[in-house]
């Protein structure tokens, strides 16, 4: 076996034992009590709140509730909730893991303590402090317990989101020099960093602002700082991996955003080339190590390389691809979530993340094997997820823009990947087991919630509520949707 497959892996079902019955039992149900809660003041606020009355400031103007916070709080929160629920059911039926769960549990509370502030956050250099923290958590995550990732992953991890992240506050300090030089001072507020930028040629102003893009981009996994990803997400435990790959890359797309919506208008063009650029060297890396994959988990990570790839293009296009970024945006955030804790069960009762050993998925694991194949549809962009909905407006969005060469290297690096997912995950599923083993019985309380992400994709892929509408196209609008 792969010795990287090994790290952080999910252990065997076993039953609970007294350590469980008589330990902290209340740990893991408390969290999701208070997950529960934290999930319901972010659908109530999206039920109350109307979108003409945002912007609403708050916290001497460092947190502000707008549709681009609202929207991104009510899919990460939604999220974690799925995951807290996974994570107790793996309690419950891994006695082994109990303890590496609960200390995880406490940790990713305080990680979506911190991520809920970064996304409310209306301060870039704050923002960019709670992304950092973010990664101080998700490293303790990864690493704590007896069956945590190995401390080289770990540390790999850190390195990598240090320097991304020091890149982009570089390209802050950048900013700072070209307000300086032109006697200004710079206010990191978003609502008042306009102030102090020019629409002239100024190099300083496009240094910086090439930097916060190539960092931000980096932890986003775009290429070419993209290495970091792949191991990290296949050697972390199943909840982290989700944690990171639906929650944390959700904040750092809002910071992504937070950008835009302060240089869309005053450097366009720059913008556009530079994501361009990534978005392109994203998908042809995607597309190689898709096709040479042996190993589930790490094929939905390479996958997370494309879709950021997706994102990056789309963005660069910008005006009639916005909307379809968005809804692609939040499509993968339950796309990547249902695939990983799917991924999770799947390893509990493998005991193995190589693609080999698990021929027949599906009639051993029918629940999980059906929810991963749909999920496998989904990231895929097939009808009727939301994710094929938003590939086909982020092209036609492209074609509005005149933009050819993006749209065949698009569809030509979608069908390869296609393709190669197809060849390595099909048989998987559907081919005939080595050796006959008897279905497993899988829990309704670690089923409804998958299937609520897949009604959700479906839901978005066919019939958006027009509430849900109006907020996406409001985001939309503010990154330069027309």
């Amino acid at each position: 076996m792969n010795p990287i497959s090994q790290l952080g892996m999910e252990r065997p079902d076993e039953a609970p034992t007294a350590a469980y019955r008589n330990g902290a039992s209340w740990l893991l149900p408390g969290m999701l009590v208070l997950v529960s809660l934290l999930w319901l003041s972010s659908l109530i606020t999206f039920l109350v709140t109307p979108l003409a009355a945002m912007p609403i400031y708050f916290a001497g103007r460092y947190l502000v509730l707008d549709a681009t916070s609202l929207l991104f709080v009510l899919v990460v929160n939604t999220v974690y909730l799925v995951i807290s629920v996974y994570m107790l059911s793996r309690e419950r039926t891994s006695h082994e893991l109990i303890t590496d769960l609960r200390v995880r549990a406490v940790w990713s509370l305080l990680f979506m303590l911190v991520v809920n502030l970064g996304i409310l956050c209306n301060h870039l250099i704050l923002q960019w402090t709670l992304i950092e923290v973010t990664t101080a958590c998700a490293v303790v995550m990864m690493v704590c317990g007896k069956f945590g990732a190995s401390r080289a992953v770990a540390w790999r991890y850190m390195l990598y989101s240090s320097m991304t992240l020091a890149i982009t506050f570089l390209g802050f300090m950048c900013l700072v020099q070209s307000s300086a030089l032109r006697e200004m001072t710079m206010n990191f507020q978003i609502d008042q960093i306009n102030r102090a930028l020019t629409t002239d040629r100024d190099p300083w102003q496009r240094l910086g602002l090439a930097l916060i893009l190539f960092g931000l981009g980096g932890k986003l996994g775009l290429a070419p700082l993209y290495s970091w990803l792949p191991q990290t997400y296949e050697a972390a435990p199943t909840s982290t991996s989700a944690l990171l790959a639906s929650v944390q890359f959700n904040l750092c797309v809002v910071a992504m955003f937070r950008a835009l919506q302060v240089f869309q208008d005053i450097e366009p063009g720059f913008v556009s080339q530079e994501l361009l650029f990534m978005g392109y060297l994203s998908l042809v890396v995607a597309a190689i190590q898709i096709m040479a994959a042996r190993n589930y988990k790490r094929l939905i990570a390479y996958a997370c390389i494309s879709s950021s790839g997706v994102i990056a293009i789309g963005l660069s296009v910008g005006q009639a691809a916005a909307y379809g970024v968005v809804l692609y945006v939040v499509s993968n955030a339950f796309v990547k979530s249902l695939l990983f804790i799917t991924a999770g069960r799947m390893r509990s009762v493998y005991g193995t993340n190589d693609v080999g050993p698990l021929s027949g998925v599906i009639r051993v694991l029918p629940f999980a094997g059906l929810l991963f194949t749909g999920g496998i549809f989904a990231l895929l962009g097939f009808p009727p997820f939301a994710s094929f909905l938003a590939e086909m407006l982020i092209l036609s969005g492209i074609v509005q823009a005149g933009n050819l060469l993006a749209f065949t290297l698009l569809c030509v690096m979608l069908t390869i990947i296609f393709v190669a997912t197809g060849r390595t995950i099909f048989p998987m599923l559907w081919g005939t087991p080595p050796k006959a083993r008897a279905p497993f019985k899988e829990s309704l309380i670690s089923i409804l919630p998958k299937l609520g992400f897949v009604g959700v994709l479906t839901m978005l892929g066919t019939y958006t509520p027009e509430a849900v509408t109006r907020l996406l196209s409001a985001v939309a609008h503010s990154i330069g949707g027309s």
